[in-house]
């Protein structure tokens, strides 16, 4: 499968599988911002950094792009912050799990609790419709949402991202995320997709973990953050 779709994830998504969300400019596009901040332009020209930065600068929150390497800051806007990443991707067979009992479907009754545990723990930017980029799953402690995963980027067809992993502190160690992965991982080969993710490249523990999923590196990413001058 050609994964050169992966390379540009977030200008991919919105110019395909995902173009519903899109908010264009010119030649560049920005996710419909109740979903997340993820932005990106066609290419580095005149024409495309200019579009980029009406983006960011009628934009309620800064724009993240997640590109291959650092983007430049189009004039009229300034770099907050990057940081190096990993693109992780499960492209082997994949082994079959029993039906995890503890798992459950998460609706709309969960986005609450789902909210105030993805502020709490940042497994990524949320935004107040982040849950509907997918189905998303969880594991209950009582009556506590303990820990949650679900998908978020589509790039190209036969691709899905595995995203939204994160678990309250109080329940960290009992291999929830592990069991919530696996879980996302099966559902989406299930529908023919390939499970892929990101993750910041200094994140080692949780790397370990992807990799004893399934998931390799596939290359290295950067995220740039933009925000108007």
């Amino acid at each position: 499968m050609n994964d050169t779709s992966l390379c540009r994830p977030v200008w991919s998504m919105l110019n395909g599988e995902q173009a519903d969300l899109a908010f264009a400019t010119g030649s560049a596009v920005r996710i419909d911002p109740r979903y997340g901040p993820f932005g990106a332009a066609r290419d580095r020209s005149t024409t495309a950094q200019a579009d980029l930065a009406e983006l960011v600068r009628s934009s309620p929150h800064d724009i993240w792009l997640v590109e291959p390497d650092e983007w430049p800051a189009p004039p009229g806007t300034n770099v907050v912050r990057t940081a190096p990443l990993v693109q992780m991707v499960a492209d082997g067979e994949g082994n079959s799990t029993d039906p995890d009992p503890a798992i459950v479907p998460l609706t709309d009754a969960d986005v609450p609790e789902m909210t105030e545990l993805a502020l709490a723990t940042e497994p990524g930017p949320w935004g107040e419709l982040t849950h509907q980029y997918g189905q998303f799953f969880g594991i209950r402690g009582g009556d506590t949402l303990a820990a949650m995963a679900g998908e978020r980027m589509r790039p190209a067809p036969g691709y899905a991202e595995v995203s939204g992993v994160c678990t309250w502190p109080d329940y960290r160690g009992r291999g929830m995320a592990r069991r919530l992965i696996a879980h996302v991982m099966q559902a989406q080969r299930a529908r023919g997709d390939t499970p892929f993710l990101h993750s910041y490249a200094g994140n080692a523990a949780a790397i370990g973990l992807y990799e004893s999923l399934g998931f390799r590196i596939a290359r290295t990413m950067t995220v740039t953050i933009l925000a108007p001058a």
